[in-house]
């Protein structure tokens, strides 16, 4: 029997280590074009749909999936940038997607509600813990949807949960919280909807400097290959109106919802592509890599899913000035090779030591990303 390269990478996802798969994962990611003085590496292997990230004080990295129902705990025990142990915290959740860390706690999000690990570590670095699996409590219940339905979850700087609440629709016009990025306290307590108008938001993050939300929001399907853009958003307050279902990329009024003009919306802060399903992202506040990235955001681009050519696949950075998102650029390419992609990057997370980690759901890995000191 013959393998694609797809196929076999899939297989190679799913089973145990094995010389072909080694040497298939290490030419796979030999094709990953970086700049110069950077450097891809893996970090895990064996994490079957791995895509958002979140990282405890003690450096054990988390991982949520979707479709597998799993959540992940990473740990390099001796901390030589490459993972020692995988262990399987949690299975047989609702689409796991959005994870979250804070005081000892791990919070996931599932579909219909947000649940928490308390004193997860202790469960992943001992044997004892790990012979009685952690119980989850419920922090609070969400819409039950059946689209859109992989919520990206992260604590804002004002110690509150931020939750991406997609749109349950390709385009229409959502009930209340959904279509939004909505906020809590820890307890659950507090609900409210903080931005409105997104379609559908799978990451955020803060800016290091002025404490503003940026965002990212995924256009919709069926205008064609090249419109609507994705986008990345700046919310510098509450109450803002990023035009969904409206409004798409600032300035292309919806054929079936265009009773309002674009104007009334918030503009795009960048566009970032048609179709190029862009994900995860953070600002890198690390200082391994050279100065001159200090404060962009880096972004996954899980790639395109109906366009007649395949785009995206990648990350990319996006340079600011000022609260003006002025340029992006590729960072790390090579996951699409023609219109076969073996790997479709997902969550970006900066390490302590200033390493960027990607996840990757199709591979089922973690990568790491230095640069010359």
């Amino acid at each position: 029997m013959s393998w694609t390269g797809a196929t076999l990478g899939a297989l190679c996802a799913t089973l145990v280590a094995s010389a072909s798969c080694a040497a298939q994962r290490a030419e796979r990611l030999d094709s990953i074009r970086l700049p110069e003085g950077f450097a891809i590496s893996r970090y895990a292997d064996d994490v079957p749909g791995a895509r958002s990230l979140a990282m405890s004080p003690a450096g054990i990295v988390y991982v949520g999936t979707r479709g597998e129902g799993n959540v992940y705990a990473i740990v390099d025990e001796d901390r030589d940038g490459a993972a020692d142990r995988v262990v399987t915290i949690a299975r047989g959740l609702r689409q796991p997607n959005g994870v979250a860390w804070r005081d000892g706690s791990l919070y996931v999000a599932e579909v219909h509600r947000i649940i928490r690990y308390a004193a997860i570590d202790r469960f992943v670095t001992s044997e004892e813990g790990l012979d009685a699996p952690p119980l989850a409590t419920i922090v609070r219940e969400l819409p039950d949807t059946d689209y859109h339905e992989w919520r990206y979850i992260a604590f804002g700087p004002e110690d509150k949960l931020y939750i991406g609440l997609g749109a349950p629709c390709n385009v229409c016009n959502p009930e209340h919280p959904l279509g939004a990025i909505a906020r809590m306290n820890p307890d659950g307590s507090g609900f409210e909807v903080f931005a409105t108008g997104v379609r559908n938001s799978v990451g955020f993050d803060w800016h290091p400097g002025t404490g503003e939300l940026w965002f990212t929001d995924n256009g919709r399907d069926r205008l064609g290959d090249d419109v609507p853009s994705d986008e990345l958003n700046r919310a510098p307050r509450s109450g803002l109106h990023f035009g969904f279902p409206f409004c798409h990329q600032g300035d292309v009024a919806d054929p079936g919802f265009g009773e309002r003009s674009c104007s009334e919306f918030e503009l795009p802060a960048r566009k970032v592509g048609a179709h190029v399903a862009a994900l995860g992202m953070r600002f890198y506040d690390g200082s391994m890599f050279p100065p001159e990235y200090r404060e962009r955001i880096f972004m996954a681009q899980h790639g395109s899913w109906n366009r007649s050519e395949k785009v995206g696949y990648r990350i990319v950075t996006v340079r600011l000035d000022g609260d003006r998102a002025v340029a992006d650029e590729p960072f790390a390419e090579g996951w699409l090779q023609g219109e076969e992609a073996w790997g479709r990057p997902v969550d970006v997370l900066v390490m302590p030591d200033g390493a960027l980690l990607v996840s990757d759901d199709r591979a089922g890995a973690i990568y790491r990303i230095t640069a010359k000191r």
